[in-house]
């Protein structure tokens, strides 16, 4: 769903410029708060500087609902948004969260993944159709995410090595699945933040790893045999990190003690990413899924 410069879409329901919604005033959107981990100098003067984490962001609108003449319509605007806000698939539901897109003037649409913690109108002036409304946010990952993801798909090669190199000089060796297979795929991260990819394998294929070539941070199924159709998704993302079947099950008994899938993410710019499995039909496939990071809105 486009947006227009000012407005805000909360789970679906937009507000802002434009709307019977009118935003005075947004706080949150700059600097999350920090979780810091200093301790005092023990005998001396000042303190020891720990690492700094980032806070939940806690976004803060002051809204108004405008709509002369209309207190029951004003009425049908909270219910709207109470009903995007309190979906049961969310907000029971761990880790679950739901969009709040953002444009701002010549800026791309950005999202953060909230829970809301108040939305409270104030009624004293709903009967001329004008209702204050303040609203708090929490997103629990402070990041701001592209509004769209991007998805690359990498094949397995048969080739060793990846490809031929020239001069080609006969025999030519493939290889016949006795053998892993390697092939190697790119993928861009635009933003200046890192980003958290969803890695779906798609089999025929077995002893499954995947890499981050610069990093040398990699993911290992060492026991996974798919069968042909069948997949496994690896959600690296805050709040998720799980490995799940095709069918909803846990998969996380399949990768190996090792694998940090909190520390497999996608920094800005260029990424190489490999994977080695067995497969010999060549039809196994990686499939990367992520939204650029940004610091900033």
């Amino acid at each position: 769903m486009p947006l227009e410069d000012w407005q805000y879409d909360i789970g679906g329901v937009i507000i802002g410029a434009g709307t019977s919604v009118q935003v005075r005033e947004t706080a949150g959107l700059g600097r999350p708060p920090v979780r810091d981990a200093d301790v005092d100098q023990p005998s001396m003067d000042g303190q020891f500087a720990g690492p700094d984490y980032w806070a939940g962001r806690q976004v803060q609108i002051d809204a108004a609902i405008r709509i002369p003449g209309d207190p029951a319509a004003c009425h049908d605007v909270i219910a709207q948004i109470q009903a995007a806000t309190d979906a049961a698939a969310v907000r029971l539901v761990g880790g679950q969260g739901l969009a709040l897109r953002i444009k701002r003037p010549g800026r791309p649409v950005k999202q953060l993944t909230v829970r809301a913690r108040r939305i409270e109108p104030e009624f004293k002036q709903v009967i001329h159709g004008f209702v204050p409304l303040d609203m708090e946010f929490l997103a629990h990952d402070p990041t701001f995410y592209a509004d769209d993801t991007t998805t690359s798909e990498v094949p397995l090669g048969w080739l060793t090595g990846g490809g031929f190199a020239a001069p080609v000089v006969a025999p030519i060796f493939v290889q016949d699945g006795s053998v892993a297979a390697d092939r190697p795929g790119w993928v861009t991260n635009n933003g200046d933040a890192d980003a958290w990819p969803i890695l779906r394998v798609t089999g025929p294929c077995a002893n499954v790893t995947i890499l981050h070539v610069a990093s040398g941070r990699s993911l290992a199924l060492p026991t996974l045999n798919l069968a042909a159709g069948r997949w496994i998704e690896i959600d690296t993302r805050p709040g998720y990190r799980t490995v799940t079947w095709d069918n909803g099950g846990n998969a996380s008994a399949y990768l190996s003690p090792a694998s940090r899938i909190d520390l497999f993410s996608l920094p800005p710019g260029i990424s190489e990413m490999r994977w080695t499995a067995f497969d010999n039909t060549n039809t196994a496939r990686l499939r990367v899924t992520w939204r650029d990071a940004y610091i900033a809105l």
